[in-house]
């Protein structure tokens, strides 16, 4: 299981990185932000409440890809515009995160972070995932990189997601926080970083 002393490192690796890239990619991301801000006519920022290490609640950034469209019954939908389907493919939509990881509400490497009513309710041996930050990147988000698309296939997307890829995203990032080496989260970064 990942010790203090390998968390401690874990948080020096995400500063160095984070410093060593914000500069690069600082001014494509408020780019992005423009052009989201003009495709989704709201600002193109947008933050969400997701569940962090020991469960505590942060709030996540990313560029804005949706838009409100009037369904048949009356009611209001949320579609990604064709730009914004661009960003959420490519993970453009997640540069954002950086200020997470600089802030130290996540990490570059761990489990994705959750919207309330899946890590927070994890169980007995599963809440070990709870113990590292969530990350920009890991290995349920490098297996799963295609959700969306996967999701979009089932009659029943919500609890395929539940029953399916939920149980083993649980068992991917409990496997990774019980065998955690620095080495890995180096190996994770540069399997990202050639999948894009």
């Amino acid at each position: 299981m990942i010790s203090t002393t390998q968390l401690r490192l874990k948080r020096l690796l995400d500063i160095v990185l984070v410093l060593l890239v914000l500069p690069v990619l600082i001014i494509p991301t408020i780019l992005l932000i423009i052009i989201a801000t003009i495709d989704t006519n709201k600002f193109g920022l947008f933050s969400q409440l997701r569940v962090g290490q020991q469960g505590k609640l942060f709030k996540i950034y990313k560029i804005r890809t949706l838009i409100n469209s009037a369904h048949k019954l009356g009611h209001l939908e949320k579609n990604a515009t064709t730009i914004g389907k661009y960003l959420r493919r490519t993970k453009l939509d997640e540069l954002p995160q950086l200020f997470n990881v600089l802030i130290g509400d996540m990490s570059f490497v761990g489990p994705r972070p959750d919207i309330q009513g899946f890590a927070d309710e994890l169980r007995g041996v599963n809440r070990i995932i709870l113990r590292v930050k969530p990350g920009i990147t890991g290995e349920a988000t490098l297996k799963y990189k295609d959700e969306e698309r996967v999701l979009e296939r089932q009659k029943d997307p919500e609890h395929y997601n539940r029953t399916v890829i939920w149980v083993d995203k649980v068992k991917i990032n409990k496997n990774y926080v019980e065998n955690y080496s620095f080495y890995l989260d180096l190996t994770l970064i540069l399997k990202s970083t050639l999948n894009k």
